[in-house]
């Protein structure tokens, strides 16, 4: 397997960064994850980075060197974080919930398979033409899409995140079978935001990843002015042809089995996570809950 991959993260306007990324990789499997943490909520990059150790860890306890179920894995790693991010806001007897956004990649073999939740986005590249990309769960996309229809739409308004009280909504697709020189940009709505779509899959079109990306973040930046969101991007070149070939290109085939390669920042979370239940997360929220009722009898 061999790919370039390139990653940056940007402040912006915004007091402090709460978008995070990073990726992982064994032999023969690759796990590429972003996450924006969601203002208006406390400790937004906890919950991203929340989000990250967990969904790591479990890839790599289950990718030896290959995971076998790969929809089931994006699905249930991604209710994990749900369910960590949840019970660290009980333990710290918050009165509310970390949340964050999420999109994750796995590829294999010959073929990427993804999940998102919120407004963090996934595009596919090929051949100079935008080949697919995911439809955020906000309210403005749904209408465009013709599930939902509404009057008034504020575009930044999420139905779903993970670490809020109620139980996200995803989705999962693929798996996409990828040919030499596709390009897949997983961002958080810092780059979309300001760029047009168009804009991101030309710049990706001419240029290699490693040479896009910053381009395509600079160009947000300057676009969104003094109050831009945070820009995050992680984006990567499948197969790299020989010509395209940079100091970032990876290839995994000389790693022995049971290596485990990251750039995730590892914490207490990667050496275990603990299966949480439904009744264990319903105790959760009740405690939440709880908290906040007895705050607000104080108040009264």
């Amino acid at each position: 397997m061999k790919f370039s991959v390139f990653q940056i993260s940007r402040r912006g306007g915004r007091e402090k960064n709460e978008d995070r990324m990073g990726y992982c990789y064994t032999r023969e499997s690759g796990l590429f994850v972003l996450a924006d943490g969601m203002g208006g909520h406390p400790e937004g990059e906890v919950a991203a980075q929340l989000a990250l150790q967990t969904i790591s860890a479990l890839y790599q306890k289950e990718a030896r060197p290959v995971v076998r179920d790969v929809t089931e894995f994006l699905s249930s790693s991604l209710m994990a974080a749900h369910h960590q991010i949840i019970r660290y806001a009980s333990e710290k007897g918050m009165l509310d919930t970390p949340r964050t956004t999420l999109v994750a990649a796995l590829v294999q073999g010959t073929s990427a398979t993804w999940v998102h939740c919120g407004d963090s986005r996934l595009y596919v590249v090929r051949d100079g033409e935008l080949l697919t990309r995911t439809r955020d769960h906000s309210y403005l996309e749904q209408q465009s899409a013709g599930v939902i229809r509404m009057d008034r739409i504020n575009r930044n308004i999420l139905f779903t995140c993970l670490g809020s009280p109620t139980k996200p909504v995803f989705d999962v697709t693929g798996p996409v079978m990828l040919q030499q020189g596709d390009k897949i940009l997983l961002c958080s709505d810092g780059l979309w935001g300001t760029l047009p779509d168009a804009d991101i899959v030309r710049q990706l079109s001419t240029q290699s990843v490693s040479d896009a990306v910053p381009e395509l973040v600079e160009q947000a930046l300057r676009r969104g002015g003094e109050h831009c969101d945070n820009v995050t991007v992680i984006a990567l070149e499948w197969e790299t042809p020989d010509s395209f070939e940079s100091t970032r290109g990876i290839s995994t085939d000389s790693i022995s089995d049971g290596v485990f390669a990251s750039t995730i920042q590892a914490g207490v979370l990667d050496t275990v996570v603990e299966d949480l239940d439904d009744a264990a997360i319903e105790r959760s929220i009740a405690e939440i809950n709880e908290a906040i009722r007895r705050s607000a009898e104080r108040k009264g």
